[in-house]
């Protein structure tokens, strides 16, 4: 048994809920975890948390589908709930935090879990959920008054938009605490946006704010005018590079086969079934793609490449998964280098994403 006592049996009775969608399952085995005496803490940060992890590396993986993913995320969420009100609450009030996900990001358990966390610790906490637009977010600073505002960003493609969210607290006077992966290793990307703070997680943030409250304004973007200007060019002409890889990787994604060589072409009668399936493969390769491209941007945007090669990364392992060959990557970083010959950082970018490709693919057929 762990010192917080989770064992691992605790833990694969959970992921058996998550992988059922058993609410009910999964909450009374949280809520009688904290009656026994396990904090909520630890139920949060030692159960719901590694095993959400382990739902994503089954989505990626190909194992599970989109659907399964949501209703095992759905299943997180109660519990999250669930364990946090079956615990009392710290007392005193140290002050109060502002949560947000940066605008983009959807990803909100993460959010969730670091708001229910800093309740227990005995914080006043707003929660503001997914996708807070930089408006909405200043609006609510200017409402409310928070001590500070705790910025959550899972994915790195949506850096450009954390970094909207933080010039618009620091103009507001508020400082900002960042956590999630999109932020990168040891917050790297948090401290260049400007983030005064960085969390790896619930636990870090709670103890970094009790240890130093209140937080200072302290950070400073280190991001270039050059940068800013080559990631403009990048998203207006967003559409016309999707568009591109569209036609380019026609051969990788069916349903962008069928509308990149018949752009206005109409189903026959009695083909509803062929055409959603081909509506459906169009939006997730598209959807894909943009993604790419966004993290082309942000990559960009910071002046890291690593940020695109860790994206390529994801992507190898994903169309691996799904039996597609990944090679198309590199047909897909010279597709965009053609198309980008008047942007110097950007080109540089591709380029360290091709190297990245070219050397996976050959320690992948080197023999063990």
């Amino acid at each position: 048994m762990n010192a917080n006592g989770i064992t691992d049996a605790v833990r694969a009775d959970f992921d058996a809920c998550l992988a059922d969608a058993d609410e009910g399952g999964a909450l009374e085995l949280a809520v009688g975890l904290v009656a026994s005496g396990v904090s909520a803490e630890d139920v949060l940060l030692g159960l719901v948390a590694p095993a959400q992890v382990r739902v994503g590396e089954r989505w990626a993986s190909g194992e599970w589908t989109v659907a399964r993913e949501h209703a095992a995320t759905h299943v997180s969420r109660l519990t999250v709930d669930a364990a946090a009100a079956a615990a009392p609450v710290s007392g005193g009030s140290p002050g109060q935090v502002l949560v947000a996900c940066g605008d983009g990001e959807w990803h909100v358990l993460p959010s969730h879990i670091l708001a229910e966390v800093l309740r227990l610790r005995g914080f006043q906490v707003r929660s503001l959920g997914g996708s807070v637009s930089p408006g909405e977010l200043l609006s609510c600073v200017h409402q409310t008054g928070p001590d500070v505002v705790a910025l959550s960003c899972t994915l790195t493609f949506n850096l450009p938009h954390a970094h909207r969210q933080i010039e618009t607290c620091r103009c507001a006077g508020v400082p900002v605490m960042a956590g999630g992966p999109g932020f990168g290793p040891e917050g790297t990307w948090a401290y260049a946006l400007g983030a005064d703070l960085y969390a790896a997680d619930a636990r870090d943030a709670a103890e970094a704010l009790l240890r130093r409250w209140p937080p200072v304004r302290c950070g400073r973007s280190s991001v270039q005018a050059a940068a800013v200007e080559e990631y403009a060019v990048l998203v207006r002409r967003r559409p016309e590079l999707l568009a591109h890889l569209a036609y380019v990787l026609r051969d990788v994604f069916p349903g962008l086969r069928a509308r990149s060589d018949s752009p206005s072409s109409t189903d026959s009668p009695g083909t509803s079934g062929s055409s959603d399936t081909s509506v459906r493969e169009h939006e997730e390769g598209t959807d894909f793609l943009g993604r790419l491209l966004d993290s082309l941007a942000a990559a960009v945007f910071v002046d890291d490449d690593r940020v695109f090669t860790g994206q390529l990364a994801f992507a190898t392992a994903y169309f691996s998964a799904r039996s597609v060959e990944p090679r198309c990557l590199v047909t897909m970083t010279d597709a965009l280098a053609d198309r980008l010959h008047g942007s110097p950082r950007t080109l540089d970018t591709l380029a360290a994403g091709r190297r990245s490709l070219v050397t996976r693919e050959t320690d992948s057929r080197r023999p063990e």
